[in-house]
Order: structure tokens, then sequence, then C-alpha cells
């Protein structure tokens, strides 16, 4: 059974065996292919992966040869019944797959569950279900590849789910009282993602439940600082509110919705 792998550089695994092209553009090709698995796309959507608002007068044939070089990988993978293949299909064509066999569409299937248990406040399964999802990221989304404008967009799309689904994931450790856990992980996120109040907030209190008080207000200054260079803007009014029962000495309370960046 062939699985293609886009959370991280391009994979068509086969027992083990990685057989996903060498060469760039074919690499783009099957790329863009396995991320609209069984759906078309058309020859202008890959042209323009390929070369932009400028393609060559020999993008048709040139794409044909990219295609063949496809299917002569594909047909020379041993893959059973259920088997993989490109079908040209007007107005372009199609990566034929079964189920289950691209790992972001995995990921969105998994990122669901877990949302579904999460609204059934089954944390702790909804926690388990969304690090699964997490689990399928092998580092950045075609990290070996060099996108085009179609490609760009995928990337920049699985980015920002995998973000939203890791601070569901954290949000739900939070509820189980992993705060001390926590700590580590989103100290690093929150410099990832500087402009991210949501992250920042869940750094606040888990800091303030751990009993780190000094250190929940010395964040909380932090992200204010980088709001009013960066935006001048004042955090939130959750997170000011979050800050007042800091000061308080308030442990406990719930986190909503918050500007992302």
């Amino acid at each position: 059974m062939v699985t293609f792998n886009v959370l991280g550089q391009l994979e068509a695994i086969q027992a083990g065996r990685d057989f996903a092209p060498t060469a760039p553009r074919v690499k783009a090709v099957l790329a863009l292919l396995a991320l609209n698995a069984n759906r078309v796309v058309s020859t202008d959507t890959l042209f323009a992966e390929l070369w932009g608002d400028r393609p060559p007068r020999s993008a048709a044939t040139t794409l044909q040869t990219y295609v063949y070089q496809l299917r002569r990988i594909l047909d020379a993978i041993p893959q059973g019944e259920q088997c993989c293949g490109i079908v040209t299909r007007a107005p372009g064509y199609v990566l034929c797959v079964p189920d289950g066999r691209i790992d972001a569409d995995r990921f969105v299937a998994l990122a669901d569950q877990g949302r579904a248990l999460w609204r059934q406040e089954r944390v702790e399964e909804a926690a388990e279900r969304l690090r699964q999802a997490l689990g399928l990221w092998r580092g950045r989304a075609l990290a070996d590849i060099n996108p085009g404008p179609e490609l760009t967009i995928h990337r920049a799309h699985l980015c920002e789910l995998r973000l939203r689904v890791l601070e569901l994931r954290i949000q739900a450790d939070a509820r189980l009282g992993q705060h001390h856990e926590l700590i580590p992980e989103l100290r690093s996120l929150v410099a990832e993602h500087r402009l991210n109040e949501r992250l920042h907030a869940q750094l606040i209190d888990s800091l303030r439940q751990a009993g780190f008080r000094a250190e929940a207000l010395q964040a909380y200054q932090n992200l204010r600082r980088v709001l009013r260079t960066e935006l001048g803007l004042e955090p939130a009014q959750e997170v000011q509110r979050l800050q007042a029962e800091v000061l308080g000495g308030v442990r406990s309370g719930s986190l909503t919705a918050l500007r992302t960046g």
C-alpha cells in the first residue's frame, strides 16, 4: 500500500521504501496531485504552479512528460489490489487513491475527531486524538519543495490548521492540569508566534496555575510590549482580565477566543 506524505518532506512510501521523485518540478506535480487526491487538478493550475503566469510554449508537452515519469514510478511499485494511479481527466489529471493514503487527509480527520470529542467534554480522549493528529507532522509541510503559488497556498493552509490543532491540544492538556509540563512548550511557541495572544494567554495562565506568579506577570508585560511596539495595540480584554486575576492571586478561570498572529 503506497502512502503519500506531505507533512514534512514529500514521500511516496511503500513497505518502508520511499519512491518519491527527486526532480524538483516532478515532485511539485506529485505534491499538488496528492493534496487534491481524487479531484481533478487542471493543467492551468499545474502550469501556474510550475511556471507562474509565464508558462513556456512547451508547457503542455513538458507537463505530459512529468506526468509520464510519475506514472512510471507508480507503475513500478507493487501495490496489490488497491492501487494508486494518475488518470487523465479533463481539464487535467487526477491522482486516484483509496481513502487514508494521504497524511494530510488523515491529519484533518483526526483533528476533526479531536474537536468533536472536545465539544463532548471528553477532554482526555480529545487530547490524545489531537496528539495523534500532530504526530503525523515530520517537519514543515512540503519541506523539500520550493513551492509555486498553488503549493504556497496549500502549505500556508496546512500550517494554519496545525497551529489551531496545537492550540486546542494545549487547551485540553491545561484542562487536565498539565500546567508544569506545558510551560516549556508554551515559552517556545510564544517566541515563534509573537503576536498570538491565545498562546501568550495560555502561558500566563499555566504559569499562574503552576504557582509562578511573578513569571506570569512578566509574561503579560512581554506580550504587552510586543503588541504595543508592533501593532500599537493593548492586549485583549480577556488577557487584561487574566493579568488582573494574577495580581489578585486568583488561580482559576477560563480563556476565551483571542487574537492570533
